[in-house]
């Protein structure tokens, strides 16, 4: 996939660094192979041995300039075509608050337990952030730094 230059933060050998392109969420980042597999057993051990550091710098760095109250780092595509990638997801308490309000996400969450007995996980968030800042035509506004504004952030802090 061709990332346009405005979303790119950071590249090194085997990785590349962007902002999701398709969201409103600032912050959302991407950190996808530059090796042509989907399977992290074909990547060359160099790629596998800096993605650690790689993906630990990413979150340190989120949370450090956007202070988000969590950030969650998953693998989730596998579409034909796509090499192997990382979403990093910040969860702001905004964010949360939004999910919490929303009756839909809420059900999802509760089953049909209160509110104040359950708490969120990772899978209910990613879900909610993903219709709701990535999919929907009418997304939440976002407060704080843009999406232009993280990645300058994150292009100097790399």
């Amino acid at each position: 996939m061709d990332i346009p230059s405005k979303f790119k933060i950071h590249e090194i050998e085997h990785w590349l660094v962007n902002h999701r392109m398709d969201t409103t969420l600032p912050g959302y980042l991407m950190v996808g192979s530059k090796v042509g597999t989907n399977t992290l057993y074909d990547l060359p051990v160099e790629a596998l041995a800096s993605l650690g550091p790689l993906l630990a710098k990413a979150q340190r760095e989120i949370e450090t300039l956007l202070r988000p109250r969590r950030v969650y780092i998953g693998r989730y595509g596998h579409s034909p075509g796509h090499p192997i990638h990382f979403h990093i997801i910040p969860v702001y308490d905004r964010v949360e608050a939004l999910f919490w309000k929303d009756e839909r996400y809420r059900v999802l969450a509760s089953f049909g337990q209160p509110a104040e007995e359950v708490g969120t996980d990772g899978a209910e968030l990613t879900f909610f952030i993903w219709r709701e800042f990535c999919e929907a035509p009418n997304p939440p506004p976002v407060t704080g730094p843009t999406v232009s504004d993280v990645v300058a952030m994150m292009r100097s802090a790399f």
